[in-house]
């Protein structure tokens, strides 16, 4: 069974496990909320990001001294991690395993737990190592920028951006956050991120995750991303996971109707 749908009296949420176990959908009173297609597996539903979240600099990292290399997936370098590509399991009503195998040099696993209630969705995920590794994880959602013929927005209040490079990475520098539109990662949130479609719904993102990747650059579609860490973290200080202390992070995303 590649999907399973599950629904509450406001919501119907459909989670593809050959696809990365992505949500494929998300349609909460009547509307779609996600894109449910692209010309790719990174443009479209939402999907978990694991065993790292967003860019990784020309797909190299070292740890404990010595050098790796992923294969790169958007010009030179790789992008969100390895398990959005590869097919999950279902271990429980609502969770979800799928192992760490090469390219990624570390043994391990990565679950994800799906609960879809009556006023919001709540994700769960874990990523576990074997031994010793660096990690960090998030999800990647694409909203619809329309929803019945209207236009969202997002509606956040951050201390700082990561200022990114010329090669479009984060690289150490904070600066207070510009205006948009934005492919950016922010830390120090006010609260959690609000997308509005005005006289249709509000759905709040919120996330244990302390920072999160506003992209918002396409006309159709938009991204709010909790991350645990921000992109290109293995290269920076990252986190470490060790054999029974694994890497967690949730989000619950909430919906009301506006108006």
């Amino acid at each position: 069974m590649a999907q399973l749908t599950m629904a509450s009296e406001t919501a119907t949420a459909v989670i593809d496990m050959e696809a990365g176990c992505r949500l494929a959908s998300l349609q909460v009173y009547g509307h779609e909320l996600l894109v449910t297609e692209g010309p790719g597996p990174i443009h479209w539903g939402s999907y978990p990001m694991a065993p790292w979240a967003g860019r990784l600099r020309r797909g190299r990292f070292e740890y404990e001294g010595v050098a790796h290399a992923m294969p790169a997936n958007l010009g030179a370098h790789a992008l969100h991690g390895t398990v959005f590509t590869q097919p999950w399991e279902p271990e429980d009503q609502g969770v979800f395993v799928t192992r760490l195998t090469p390219p990624w040099p570390f043994p391990g696993l990565v679950r994800q737990r799906v609960e879809l209630h009556q006023d919001r969705i709540s994700l769960t995920l874990e990523v576990h190592s074997d031994e010793p590794m660096p990690a960090a994880c998030g999800w990647h959602p694409w909203f619809r920028r329309r929803l019945g013929g209207v236009e969202g927005s997002i509606e956040f209040e951050a201390g700082y951006m990561e200022l990114r490079d010329d090669a479009d990475i984060p690289g150490g520098r904070r600066v207070i956050p510009p205006p948009g539109p934005w492919d950016d990662c922010f830390g120090d949130l006010s609260g959690p991120p609000v997308i509005r479609w005005p006289g249709i719904l509000s759905l709040e993102i919120d996330s244990s995750c302390d920072y999160v990747v506003v992209f918002d650059e396409q006309p159709g579609a938009f991204c709010v991303e909790p991350q645990t860490a921000p992109p290109n973290s293995l290269n920076h200080a990252p986190h470490t996971v060790y054999p029974g202390e694994p890497l967690v992070a949730t989000t619950s995303w909430s919906w009301k109707q506006d108006g």
